[in-house]
């Protein structure tokens, strides 16, 4: 019988934290998981005029290390605004599947067809996310202002709400599609179907089919 898979979660935002064993629990719960996290990586990245300079990269490669010694067989990043970071910690770790939280959902989105609404609670990953989509992928930004300050104050239910406000703005736009850029925002999946009546993709699910299914490949 062979061993489970040890799955190493790495957050940036304590937030990302249960959505993600969430979606584990529910969809692979034969999967060994260990959180790791860093909540000063999005602060400092925040307050930062370097931007992903030098220190930052020196940070995500440490991390992945320390999870790598303990007998990763995978890691998962969860917050969405560190891509250039991941990407170095997979090359360095090429024998290993290492995802950046939103490329499984980057490649669900592609396969769909007209423009996609990408909704972020957190600036940077606006920035940072929207070259990753393939160049046919018609991407409408949209920054749902006041949600992550609500969901940091407790309110979970305001944040939902701005979200499904931003996400019923996309659709009235002509978006087909909504994708929830960060996974701290899956919980806002159900409100959002329910304001627009169009398909949610969310990091947090695709990321796990994704892992899953190159583990058990």
């Amino acid at each position: 019988m062979s061993r489970p898979h040890r799955i190493a979660l790495i957050h940036a935002l304590a937030h990302s934290v249960a959505p993600i064993n969430a979606a584990l629990e529910r969809d692979w719960p034969e999967a060994l998981r260990m959180n790791l996290l860093d909540d000063s990586l999005s602060a400092d990245l925040a307050r930062s005029a370097q931007g992903l300079d030098a220190a930052m990269h020196a940070r995500f490669q440490q991390l992945a290390q320390y999870a790598v010694d303990t007998g990763a067989h995978g890691i998962l990043f969860t917050c969405s605004a560190f891509g250039p970071c991941i990407e170095a910690v997979a090359r360095t770790h090429a024998g290993m599947p290492v995802l950046k939280p939103n490329e499984a959902m980057v490649d669900e989105a592609a396969e769909g067809e007209g423009p996609l609404g990408l909704i972020a609670t957190f600036a940077p990953t606006l920035a940072s996310m929207p070259p990753e989509f393939p160049a046919h992928v018609v991407l409408m930004p949209a920054l749902a202002e006041g949600a992550l300050a609500a969901l940091n104050a407790g309110d979970g239910e305001r944040h939902d709400a701005l979200i499904a406000a931003e996400a019923k703005a996309l659709r009235d736009r002509g978006c087909t599609r909504i994708a929830l850029a960060q996974f701290s925002m899956a919980r806002a999946r159900g409100a959002c179907r329910a304001a627009t009546g169009l398909p949610v993709l969310t990091t947090v699910d695709s990321a796990v089919r994704a892992l899953r299914r190159r583990l058990q490949a």
